[in-house]
């Protein structure tokens, strides 16, 4: 995710701007760029690439009030036109987040004359703090947020003060108090080496800055009383936010990840999906004949679901297929066919090589991938952009629930042009798809139930993963994150398979987790596990709390909360990947950087 700092002091700022951004490289970008106040006025300097490349163009600066920013593109390319900071009249701003009402904002600012020259969002903070702006940049910054539906994490300076204001919603933001000199930043990280006394402000609270001066307001400029409190971790731990391990942070983090994906995508009103980069009309969609999704590991078994969501949902015959097993294939393919590459990184070599291959048949395309600008989105004709962030544990997590939110929001998009759902079912979806990140955020409270699970099983030499339908895939994602992280042997099978050979392994030694929320396959499932509880085999369930009959066929049941039947993957895909993270924290494995893996299979 993007990086904001921002200092005023004494000391020079440019070095002190440049050093908290390269304390902030582990979270990924692809653009860097400070505004520093001088003598002369603002001096902005930007540039797309590394902080490194920024530095070689940097000229001699002096002044002592500044904000930087490294951006991971969402909106706009990674180019320096569209690089932070963005500058309207005397002010300059940084920015974390994404503008959901940007057009509106965009277009009544374009009426009153002002110019855009990029193309994020973020120009619009830009402009609508100068459009406010009357000697005092505290109300300006706040006056122009009240316009804005979003999240932020925002900075800001102007040259008729020595000054930084900043403020948040929905995107993390914290200042930092030093001896005549304070601080912002994105991440505590960034501030470490200068201070450990912070403030993290909350939702709609503003900070200012001064040299000797640090205030905190609400959006109705009333001062607000603030905690400092102390950090103790070490520059590691402090990347980690206080958490042991990436894993466990990023598994944290996809309340926000999910939010952010579905955020600015959905219209209650219509029972609508706005998916603005898809360029396929309608009736296009309703040509399609076909759908063939190619991926790898764990973006493979987010296909699997999308099989089902594109099949029952939008009703378009739908293929998963090993994007490295269908390179060598003689796939039979056409006009009438979409095929959509999913990779977390957008370079996965066999991915890649295969999407080059089906563009030869006259196939449409269309990537799901979490980074702008790569490799795989040049080569396709539609992207569509999860919202996680940089994701530095090897083991996916949030990309992997980004993805499935991806293949919801297509699922029901599709659905909707072809005709096959209507506006009332498509209302309640939606409604459910938000709730989501606040269900994510109910389970990660509750995760001690699985700390438990997690250790009492911890020495088991094999495990299996039980689902059906919709939970396949996440039975397949459960054993793969296992044997990732663990090094124990575990199996994701359908339930129904289990009698088809795989019941020869089951015994008192080999615990079983079954996904068994609420479904169309409920009752089938308990006949499932009654199956592996007659040869003597533990049971963890994986159910929905309104459940009161799961209890009496298991050993154990972890809970997740009532949503429609289509979602529960999203929450079961959390209480494995707990599951995974706690087995191979209590074995003492190298939980973010497993034996022989690495983040992005470039080689093929």
């Amino acid at each position: 995710m993007c990086g904001i700092v921002g200092y005023v002091g004494k000391k020079e700022a440019t070095p002190i701007l440049l050093d908290a951004l390269k304390r902030l490289e582990y979270r990924g970008y692809d653009s860097a760029g400070i505004a520093v106040l001088t003598d002369k006025g603002l001096s902005v300097y930007k540039t797309e690439g590394k902080i490194s490349n920024l530095e070689s163009k940097l000229p001699d600066i002096k002044g002592t009030c500044g904000i930087g920013h490294t951006r991971w593109a969402t909106q706009g390319a990674p180019t320096t036109i569209n690089a932070h900071p963005h500058v309207s009249g005397n002010i300059a701003v940084v920015h974390n987040g994404i503008i959901e009402n940007y057009q509106e904002l965009y277009d009544e600012l374009k009426s009153e004359g002002y110019e855009f020259v990029s193309e994020t969002d973020t120009e619009v903070l830009a402009h609508l703090a100068h459009r406010y702006y009357k000697g005092n940049l505290v109300a300006a910054v706040i006056e122009g947020l009240k316009k804005v539906k979003g999240s932020y994490a925002a900075a800001f300076i102007c040259e008729d003060s020595e000054q930084v204001v900043a403020a948040r919603k929905d995107s993390p933001l914290v200042a930092g108090i030093g001896n005549g000199e304070n601080f912002i930043a994105s991440d505590v990280t960034a501030l470490l080496k200068y201070t450990r006394k912070v403030v993290y402000l909350h939702d709609f609270e503003i900070v200012s800055l001064s040299g000797g001066n640090i205030e905190f307001f609400n959006f109705e400029e009333k001062p607000v009383k603030k905690k400092t409190e102390s950090i103790e971790w070490n520059i590691e731990a402090a990347e980690k936010s206080g958490y042991p391990h990436f894993m466990l942070k990023e598994i944290h983090e996809q309340a926000i990840s999910v939010h952010d994906t579905l955020m600015g995508r959905l219209s209650e009103l219509g029972g609508d999906v706005m998916l603005s980069e898809v360029t396929l009309t309608r009736e296009e969609i309703r040509e399609l004949e076909r759908i063939v999704i190619i991926a790898c590991g764990t973006s493979y078994n987010a296909g699997l679901l999308g099989k089902y969501l594109f099949e029952g949902l939008a009703g378009i015959h739908t293929d998963v297929e090993i994007s490295s097993e269908f390179r060598y294939a003689n796939p039979v393919l056409d006009e009438t066919t979409l095929v959509i590459p999913i990779s977390q990184s957008g370079e996965t070599a066999d991915t890649i090589a295969a999407t080059k291959e089906v563009k030869t048949y006259g196939c449409r395309t269309l990537a799901i991938t979490n980074v702008v600008g790569t490799t795989l989105s040049r080569e396709v004709e539609n992207v569509v952009y999860t919202m996680a962030g940089p994701e530095i544990g090897v083991a996916a997590t949030k990309t992997f629930t980004s993805q499935l939110i991806a293949l919801y929001l297509l699922a029901v998009h599709f659905a909707k042009a072809r005709k096959r759902m209507d506006v009332d079912r498509s209302k309640r979806l939606l409604v459910s798809l938000k709730q989501l990140p606040g269900m994510i955020q109910q389970i990660l409270n509750n995760k001690e139930t699985i700390l438990k699970q997690a250790k009492r099983f911890s020495n088991a030499r094999d495990y299996f993963f039980l689902g059906r339908s919709l939970n396949f895939p996440i039975a397949l994602e459960g054993a793969l994150k296992l044997k990732e992280i663990s090094y124990i042997h575990a199996e994701g099978y359908a339930a129904g398979e289990l009698k088809h050979g795989p019941l020869a392994l089951i015994s008192k030694d080999t615990p079983v987790v079954a996904l068994a929320t609420r479904g169309l396959t409920y009752d089938k499932m308990l006949n499932n596990i009654k199956e592996v509880k007659a040869r003597g085999s533990p049971v963890l369930a994986i159910a929905s709390m309104d459940d009161t009959e799961i209890s009496k066929y298991v050993d154990a049941v972890i809970r997740v909360p009532v949503t429609d039947e289509l979602l529960y993957p999203v929450l079961t895909s959390v209480v494995v990947q707990l599951l995974a993270y706690y087995t191979a924290d209590a074995l003492g494995c190298p939980i973010d950087k497993p034996r022989n893996l690495a983040k992005s299979v470039t080689v093929e």
